[in-house]
């Protein structure tokens, strides 16, 4: 299967692999060869893409994910593989994201929403980081 990340920035995965566990708005999917076509909500959370016996994490935000044939299209606002995580600057961003959720008083639901994205975002970082050691 093929599989390609991207998020607004860049392509960030894109490789043939043999399956892909993605969270979802309904939970964790596997998809393997062979799956039906499928377009979900993707979910902040982990993805581990299995390639030849070997497994790779990416911590993914919010997003679309769609399964046609044999090509595994994810588009999202933010991926990172695990590798470039580094978790002090993301421990920091959402305490900060957290403290201004909290103290300030007049915010649109815009930035309420994107505070609340980036918590989840950093949230799911710190998550897959931890699962590594």
């Amino acid at each position: 299967m093929n599989l390609e990340i991207v998020i607004p920035e860049e392509r960030v995965y894109e490789d043939t692999i043999d399956s892909i566990v993605i969270p979802t708005s309904s939970g964790e999917i596997d998809i393997l060869p062979g799956h039906i076509p499928l377009v979900t909500e993707v979910e902040p959370g982990e993805i581990i893409v299995s390639k030849s016996g070997e497994r790779q994490s990416l911590a993914i935000s919010k997003g679309f994910a769609q399964c046609v044939g044999e090509k595994i299209s994810i588009l999202a606002e933010d991926a990172i593989h695990i590798d470039e995580i580094d978790e002090s600057a993301v421990e920091d961003a959402q305490r900060r994201a957290e403290e201004s959720l909290a103290t300030m008083e007049k915010m649109s639901d815009e930035e309420i929403a994107m505070l609340e994205k980036q918590i989840a975002y950093a949230r799911a970082q710190i998550i897959v980081k931890r699962k590594q050691k």
